[in-house]
């Protein structure tokens, strides 16, 4: 709706000049009838009133294994109270356009989380919270059953260190996920590829090119230790000689 500079009045239209006020800037504010036709309009496209709505009304599927998720108990109480920001937590991912993993992820747990992240609807994101989640924490040296990062298997948008990382940082974490969708295009999103190193449907790992190229590897393979005696100062070459005269 745009708003006219016109009103009814006795005996036919009457027509208000505008007056020298300022316009704010912010297209949210409500607009007064005496601006005028001319300052009431803003351009945009479907893009953007698309990632205004998302934004503002994002769907988060809780997948919490461990301690980090005892923060989303507080998260989601009266006192940091995240339903402001539009999060409604759904119990089925096919309803879900944001994922939040929370906890240590295992080998096992690894191919039900890639499910879950199938059955979501495009668009969806994927927030890693924790060190667990992100690089498997203390069980990444020694463990043999858990995954080391959970971008192994799904693609993570943000990623939220902390043992447990607070609500307050929880709280960053989405916003800044706000601001990248209220900036991001949605066919651009599609056409770039991010399944290139995690798990396809059936549950098995692909195998990926080194990220390394061939003469550094050739300089890992080749390495010698030994260091030759002409690397020595002519010092100790001369020490070396008389040791082998005696």
């Amino acid at each position: 709706m745009v708003s006219t500079s016109e009103h009814w009045v006795e005996g036919g239209i009457d027509e208000i000049e505008p007056r020298g006020v300022k316009i704010p800037l912010n297209s949210v504010e409500p607009l007064l009838p005496e601006w005028g036709v001319s300052n009431s309009i803003f351009l945009a496209n479907t893009g953007d009133f698309f990632n205004w709505s998302r934004l503002s009304s994002l769907w988060p599927l809780l997948y919490g294994t461990s301690c980090c998720f005892i923060e989303f108990a507080s998260l989601i109480g009266s006192r940091f109270d995240f339903d402001r920001y539009g999060l409604v937590p759904r119990s089925s991912p096919r309803q879900a356009d944001l994922v939040v993993t929370a906890g240590t992820v295992t080998m096992k747990m690894a191919p039900s989380l890639v499910r879950l992240y199938e059955q979501m609807p495009d668009p969806k994101y994927v927030i890693a919270t924790g060190a667990c989640t992100i690089t498997g924490g203390m069980f990444s040296t020694d463990s043999y059953s858990t995954v080391r990062g959970v971008d192994k298997s799904i693609p993570v948008d943000i990623y939220l260190p902390g043992c447990p990382p607070k609500p307050e940082a929880i709280i960053d974490a989405i916003t800044k996920l706000r601001r990248k969708i209220a900036r991001e295009s949605f066919p651009d999103r599609i056409s770039c590829s991010t399944r290139r190193k995690y798990l396809s449907l059936n549950h098995r790992f692909r195998f990926v090119p080194s990220i390394h190229i061939g003469e550094y590897n050739r300089k890992l393979t080749n390495y010698d230790t030994k260091f030759s005696l002409h690397d020595f100062p002519e010092e100790i070459q001369n020490l070396e000689g008389n040791l082998k005269h005696k």
